[in-house]
């Protein structure tokens, strides 16, 4: 007789579902703008490298060296830092439906995420996340980033569960395809209505 499976676990990305995205397109073009930055220059450098400062191979301060101070600048590492990081903010529906659904429901959640070490660190702490999430699969602390489904096995290894037995919430289409590809029911997020019927049909009350 085949084994039923329910879901008991929520695997969920950090940017684009809880929080914007932590060091995107738009945010980069908002520094360039501000720091007078060269547009095509900044962009070459950043896509040369931030694969592999999002893999933990290098520091943030490393991919600073190498995609702004380069050369002499007119503001400090400090200013551009903390620009960097006034990009994050909360998306407090998700943030609440998700407690909700771990507090009154029993489901563990754990965070899936393609996120630089110090960046992911910092919005962790900012929106309190450990509150939320019983663990943290961040790709700069396995040393694997999605797509790559080594990154999903690990979840899986940690959390302890079948695949059958995990919804992964994530707004990018092909990461969401790569999970399911390994068993795991994927939810591609657009906004908090339509996760929240979504979930509903996978008997999230």
């Amino acid at each position: 007789m085949k084994r039923k499976f329910s879901v008991n676990t929520i695997f969920t990305d950090i940017g684009g579902v809880l929080l914007t995205n932590g060091w995107d397109r738009g945010s980069r073009r908002r520094a360039i703008d501000l720091f007078k930055l060269d547009p095509e220059e900044t962009e070459e450098r950043h896509h040369l490298t931030f694969d592999t400062y999002e893999e933990g191979k290098i520091t943030q301060d490393e991919y600073l060296d190498r995609v702004v101070f380069y050369k002499k600048r007119s503001f400090s590492r400090k200013q551009f830092r903390q620009f960097m990081y006034n990009q994050s903010k909360p998306f407090p529906e998700m943030l609440t439906l998700l407690s909700h659904l771990k507090k009154k429901c029993g489901f563990r959640v754990a965070v899936v995420s393609n996120e630089g070490r110090e960046l992911a660190e910092y919005r962790i702490r900012q929106f309190k996340l450990n509150a939320l999430a019983d663990f943290f699969i961040v790709s700069s602390f396995v040393h694997f980033r999605k797509p790559d489904k080594d990154i999903f096995l690990i979840a899986l290894d940690t959390a302890q569960v079948k695949p059958q037995e995990v919804v992964y919430i994530e707004d990018r289409p092909m990461f969401v395809q790569v999970a399911e590809t390994l068993g795991i029911r994927g939810l591609r997020h657009i906004d908090h209505k339509t996760t929240r019927e979504k979930l509903a049909k996978f008997g999230f009350k």
